[in-house]
């Protein structure tokens, strides 16, 4: 199976920059998008010609603002919204589809934002977010995809000194936080795969950023342990365009 999941920075503006024939190039099982900007019927509306998906969304309160859409070619045994906070459960930041062997999870992590304004906020989220990823995978392996925000490590971004405990996305907290996930028994799959390998799926969109391929690596496909040795891909699309992230997927066997 494969697994992809992309920051589309909006259903509605990707949707005029040929997505229905870059999800066809894609040809995965699963697609998990985020940062959807839209409701629900909007969301629909967008993704109305596509075929042979079951469509599941997660929407922010705030219209125009974050949210979650699974795209999934299986029909899952339950669709999961949220983590069940309600300090945290406002901004449509996370979706959860079960089957039978995995969860698969999507989720848009909250960006720290200018002047670092909301990185005590992003710490007791990463605490939160890794508690309810813990407690799914106590029941069954799980497979959490989505924007991380984070750079993990000095290979994950293009200009880590500048950047570092200066920028949302490569603080110490942030790092941290990311590593809990990595030490409750979750992989980084591109990393596992591709120990050495430079590459980025975001890119600003000041001064050429992804011609001159100045990124960050943001995104992420995570799973158990338990299921690491069935990951026979873990791979970074920086070919397909559309936003100024690019996809990231697995190609998985069960």
């Amino acid at each position: 199976m494969k697994i992809i999941s992309w920051n589309v920075n909006g259903i509605r503006a990707v949707q005029n920059k040929g997505f229905a024939d870059t999800l066809d190039q894609l040809d995965a099982d699963f697609i998990l998008l985020q940062e959807t900007k839209a409701q629900t019927e909007q969301i629909d509306k967008a993704l109305a010609g596509i075929d042979h998906y079951h469509i599941y969304s997660n929407c922010a309160e705030r219209k125009g603002y974050s949210g979650v859409t699974i795209l999934s070619r299986h029909e899952p045994l339950q669709i999961i919204q949220d983590i069940g906070i309600a300090e945290h459960d406002q901004e449509g930041r996370v979706i959860v589809a079960e089957f039978e062997h995995f969860y698969l999870l999507d989720v848009y992590v909250p960006n720290s934002g200018e002047a670092l304004a909301r990185l005590d906020y992003r710490k007791t989220w990463d605490n939160k977010f890794l508690a309810y990823c813990q407690q799914l995978q106590s029941k069954k392996p799980l497979i959490a995809c989505g924007d991380f925000n984070v750079a993990h490590q000095e290979i994950d971004i293009a200009r880590p000194k500048p950047n570092y405990n200066k920028s949302a996305g490569y603080t110490q907290v942030e790092i941290d936080g990311f590593s809990h996930f990595l030490s409750a028994g979750l992989v980084d799959t591109f990393r596992h795969k591709n120990p050495d390998t430079v590459a980025y799926s975001w890119w600003s969109y000041r001064a050429g950023a992804r011609e001159k391929n100045i990124g960050w690596r943001i995104d992420y496909v995570l799973t158990s342990k338990t299921l690491i040795d069935k990951v026979k891909h873990a791979f970074i699309r920086p070919d397909i365009t559309g936003s100024d992230h690019c996809p990231v997927g697995i190609d998985i066997e069960f």
